[in-house]
């Protein structure tokens, strides 16, 4: 949603890094385009005339203008302005449920905006992360199938639903929800609200009374950043009428610009809690001001990275792996176990967009290593025998024939995917006589030249990458776990303290 943000700005800091001292009218002029990038990106006007004003005021000192690196000192100022607007400084963007059980958490926010999804998606990370016993329920009276689809949902996350009872109103099964988590010991119980095409006096009626009932310790409105300003506006007449104690962004993945998400804490006073990234089920993150501000600058986000790849990386198995690379010993099942663990993280190109200095490369990236790519990669290797996974060498005319019909794919497509691997096991034998490790960084940098289509990554730019590559830091360093050892199938063995 940031990219083109993204873009605007690295171009003023790239001018800014370039030049030795700065003057004031170096700052004006760049704070001039940082102000025309965010108007572009819907940020409200307001927001971005005092942001543009914060800055200023810090950048044209005398410690920016005398500095060594007066480029990146600004740049510095923008990232800890930008953390400001999007309310860093502060713990409450995290949900605050620190009193007796049954905690309920009421869910509020306009029709189509994504609440009842989000609902289940923060049902399961309370269950799976914090290991809380979660309870929802549908108090949606009034859309058709809503209440069967929090229970469809429900059962995909595996999250409890209050059952289905014809003829209650909202309230009643407010009411019902809590006696029930009372007496099933549930520590959490989510109330989804009805929700409307627009703001009217029956839904905020509807709402408060639900509100009085049952004492929320928190209530979160949820608004679809497509929306842009309309978000804002909305959460700006929520707020005048409920206790709205945070915000849930949905769809910050999708290919809006972002202003919504900048402009709501400064507008609206209410912090933003979560952002929803994709449809999946598991697709929510805590929403973290200094680790949002990073990407829309294009500082990475490592910090996310390390957190994705803990939660979907098999350790056992990436250990199996990196050993088995030290060992030149790797074959085709552990390499289609690796475009797995990649998948599971989002392709190349999103662990690009959340590498430091690397958002430029996402693309390219994602083209060469994405998703549907690694998938296809796969199925290659799935069509093969074991055998011919074991032996590769066993792969003659006929064979690579046989495997391409079963993938779907080419006789080339099969070709280039051999040579790659055996450009990956020559490198691989070669770090294991020179004591490096294995791991996916080494694969990728074996494999920069060979992926399809194009030849993957550019120029072999996997071996740029640091920590991804191992030219990219000296030997030990890098980012954490990508080439240091730090994460499980991203570096080689995890470190375990």
């Amino acid at each position: 949603m940031f990219d083109s943000l993204s873009e605007r700005l690295s171009g003023v800091f790239e001018r800014l890094r370039g030049r030795g001292a700065l003057s004031e009218e170096d700052v004006t002029a760049a704070l001039r385009e940082v102000r025309v990038a965010l108007i572009e990106a819907d940020v409200a006007l307001p927001v971005a005339r005092n942001f543009v004003a914060k800055v200023k005021e810090r950048a044209i000192g005398r410690e920016v203008l005398k500095s060594v690196t007066p480029g990146q000192q600004v740049v510095k100022i923008v990232n800890d302005v930008l953390v400001e607007t999007l309310g860093g400084g502060t713990t409450d963007h995290e949900l605050q449920l620190n009193r007796p059980s049954p905690v309920p958490i009421l869910m509020v926010g306009l029709q189509g905006s994504g609440k009842t999804t989000t609902t289940a998606k923060i049902a399961l990370r309370l269950q799976k992360r914090e290991k809380k016993k979660v309870l929802m329920a549908s108090l949606d009276t009034r859309r058709p199938a809503a209440m069967e689809q929090l229970a469809v949902l429900g059962e995909q996350a595996e999250v409890k639903t209050l059952p289905i009872v014809a003829g209650q109103s909202a309230v009643q099964i407010a009411q019902r929800a809590m006696e029930a988590a009372k007496l099933q010991g549930f520590d959490i119980v989510i109330l989804d609200t009805a929700g409307r095409l627009s703001i009217d006096e029956q839904l905020m009626a509807e709402v408060g009374e639900i509100h009085q009932k049952t004492d929320p310790a928190e209530t979160l409105l949820v608004l679809d950043s497509l929306t842009g300003q309309d978000a804002v506006q909305t959460a700006e007449r929520f707020k005048a009428r409920v206790p709205v104690t945070g915000v849930v962004l949905t769809r910050l993945d999708g290919d809006g610009r972002g202003g919504a998400a900048l402009s709501m804490r400064e507008v609206t006073g209410a912090p933003i809690k979560f952002a929803g990234l994709g449809e999946k089920i598991d697709a929510l993150d805590t929403f973290d001001p200094e680790r949002m501000a990073g990407r829309i600058l294009g500082m990475g986000d490592i910090v996310g990275l390390v957190e994705k790849a803990a939660e979907e990386i098999d350790q056992e198995k990436a250990e199996k792996a990196a050993k088995k690379m030290a060992k030149g010993q790797f074959d085709l099942d552990d390499l289609a176990d690796q475009f797995v663990q990649m998948r599971k993280m989002g392709g190349m190109g999103a662990i690009m967009g959340m590498m430091p200095g690397m958002g430029k490369l996402k693309d390219v990236a994602e083209q060469g290593m994405g998703n549907n790519e690694l998938a296809r990669q796969e199925a290659i290797i799935r069509s093969m025998t074991k055998k011919e996974r074991k032996n590769p060498k066993l792969m003659n005319a006929s064979r690579k024939k046989r495997v391409a019909a079963g993938a779907g794919v080419q006789v080339q497509d099969v070709n280039r995917l051999l040579k790659s691997f055996q450009a990956m096991s020559t490198m691989m034998k070669k770090m294991g006589k020179g004591g490096k490790r294995g791991g996916l960084g080494g694969l990728l940098g074996a494999m920069g030249g060979g992926m399809p289509p194009g030849g993957g990554m550019p120029g072999g730019a996997a071996n740029k990458l640091p920590g991804l590559g191992g030219s990219g830091l000296p030997p030990g360093g890098g980012l954490p776990g990508l080439g240091g050892g730090g994460l499980p199938g991203l570096g080689g063995p995890s470190k375990k303290k």
